[in-house]
């Protein structure tokens, strides 16, 4: 099989997640990202922005010439994606179509309605529907009557597993590095103000991308190297840290996301969920600081679940069966 995926130049996660776990199942040359994309390519970012990154390649432009061509993947819910979607759709009209929508909002192609981009969106689904839908935030109530869409979450990279740090040498108690919205991130680290060593360690607010003392590989070490990591929804439910504090084989306290997540963490085994009041957060963190051998357990279960369901090679094996159980 190969595949033509149409994504945008911006970072996405999960277009850039599925793409280089493709690359790794199916070999790069069956994978052709369309418009070439440079940090696909090239090792010109680092973590989390490099996530497509798989290994140094170039290529002649396609040129419009799509007849080898077996799938085709709109692989983002960004402007510049859907623009290179639909000047080449006359082309690929009769090919088979999926769509991975990786934004934050529920409606299949709310990132679209949201940059004021739906009229044209819903334009270009009338002139050719999209066969299979791959979705992040997908909610059965809402999406789970259609048999074309699938839940499709975030994951980790296969090549970025880090190995993890006994629990003797972790050196932060409780850490919640983020930015502030939305609300219950903010009232969390209210909470947490004063409390374990969170003023220390940088659990405060105004946190955002710019004034992030922990970035690329450092940050993951530096999760890593936590007691207890906290996790709470952003815009949309999934978030990478989700996925980010298992693999690092960190013990997380998190929000159960309120999206469909197949073969997803259980409660008490790999995580341990807080409620979305918060009202059980001080003493949920009070009860795991004082047991540390329960903690390494349930985050050795989480690191484990992870490797065999939660990789990007896995969820690009779950898109491949997909197709093939559709198409």
């Amino acid at each position: 099989m190969k595949i033509l995926y149409i994504c945008s130049a911006r970072f996405d996660y999960l277009q850039d997640l599925t793409y280089s776990g493709l690359v790794k199942v199916m070999g790069k040359e069956n994978v052709i990202d369309y418009p070439w994309n440079p940090k696909f390519n090239l090792p010109i970012k680092s973590y989390p922005k490099n996530l497509g990154f798989s290994s140094i390649s170039f290529r002649l432009p396609l040129m419009n010439h799509f007849d080898e061509i077996d799938l085709v993947i709109l692989a983002s819910a960004k402007k510049d994606a859907l623009e290179s979607y639909i000047k080449i759709l006359p082309s690929i009209k009769n090919k088979p179509i999926l769509f991975i929508d990786g934004g934050d909002f529920p409606e299949i192609g709310g990132d679209f309605y949201h940059t004021d981009l739906g009229n044209l969106y819903e334009q270009t689904i009338q002139y050719r529907p999209f066969d299979i839908i791959l979705k992040r935030e997908y909610i059965s109530s809402l999406h789970g009557a259609n048999p074309t869409i699938f839940p499709f979450p975030f994951s980790f990279p296969y090549n970025i597993l880090l190995p993890p740090v006994f629990e003797d040498l972790k050196k932060y108690e409780v850490a919640f590095w983020g930015q502030q919205n939305p609300q219950i991130r903010t009232d969390a680290l209210k909470l947490l103000a004063g409390k374990y060593d969170c003023d220390q360690n940088g659990t405060t607010l105004d946190q955002n991308f710019n004034t992030y003392k922990r970035k690329g590989l450092f940050y993951l070490k530096e999760i890593a190297r936590c007691k207890i990591v906290l996790n709470f929804r952003g815009l949309g439910w999934d978030t990478m840290r989700y996925w980010e504090v298992p693999a690092m084989g960190s013990f997380m306290i998190s929000q159960e996301p309120k999206i469909l997540i197949p073969n997803n963490f259980e409660s008490g085994k790999h995580v341990v969920w807080c409620s979305d009041s918060l009202d059980d957060l001080i003493d949920t963190i009070d009860y795991y600081l004082d047991r540390p051998t329960e903690r390494e357990r349930i985050a050795n279960n989480a690191r484990e679940h992870l490797i065999k369901f939660h990789l990007n090679t896995v969820r690009a094996k779950t898109l491949l069966e997909i197709v093939q159980s559709i198409l």
